[in-house]
């Protein structure tokens, strides 16, 4: 299974290269949906593969593991939760204001090879790991004509 984020463009992440008309619409769009703070929260995401697991890594920095829930229907995994703004004085004055807050939902297609028994799911240091297993190679098998 591969899953990889197209970005045509990502060699030219360097400052001295001119953004793209469509990353500027993607930043418009992007803040254009984003949460009642102003910022969408979304969590990077890695999926990896073993000869018998698929690795799911999803960053959560501040986030508590009753803020996230995860839910698995057929094959769709979803990783669901709300990463929570901290209110501070309500006279404090920012001057720069990067991090983002807010619900997020994520959804993940499994391969059919997936064993649903047999996820496991924890929560370290602001990295939510989820391993599953692979079911078992089937063998082709010969039946005899009677």
């Amino acid at each position: 299974m591969t899953i990889t984020r197209y970005t045509p463009t990502r060699s030219m992440d360097h400052p001295s290269v001119p953004r793209t008309f469509s990353s500027l619409l993607d930043d418009f769009f992007n803040d254009a949906v984003a949460s009642d703070s102003g910022r969408l929260y979304v969590p990077s995401l890695d999926v990896s593969e073993t000869d018998t697991h698929y690795h799911i890594q999803l960053s959560m920095p501040g986030m508590k593991k009753d803020d996230i829930s995860i839910d698995l229907q057929d094959r769709r995994l979803t990783i669901t939760g709300e990463r929570k703004e901290e209110v501070d004085d309500k006279n404090t004055k920012y001057h720069v204001r990067e991090m983002r807050y807010g619900t997020f939902e994520r959804t993940i297609m499994l391969p059919n090879n997936i064993n649903q028994d047999k996820i496991d799911a924890r929560f370290e240091d602001g990295v939510l790991k989820l391993d599953v297993e692979k079911k078992e190679k089937q063998v082709n098998k010969q039946i005899k004509v009677k």
